[in-house]
């Protein structure tokens, strides 16, 4: 009965893994996908423009 309770903690553990692998596949896409898309495309946006020009000079350690 050694290897069986040797064995049981690795098969929980898999277990555990498979349905959380799962979930997170399930739950890819769906009715917020477009709004998530749009959400890291702005970002994306944002970030490859570079910085932004603003009304205030920027701190200078002279």
């Amino acid at each position: 009965m050694d290897y069986l309770s040797a064995l049981l903690p690795s098969a929980v553990m898999a277990a555990f893994f498979i349905a959380v692998v799962r979930v997170i596949v399930r739950t890819q896409g769906g009715a917020a996908k477009a709004k998530e898309d749009a959400a890291v495309d702005a970002a994306l946006a944002r970030a490859q423009s570079g910085p932004q020009a603003s009304g205030a000079a920027a701190p200078t350690d002279a």
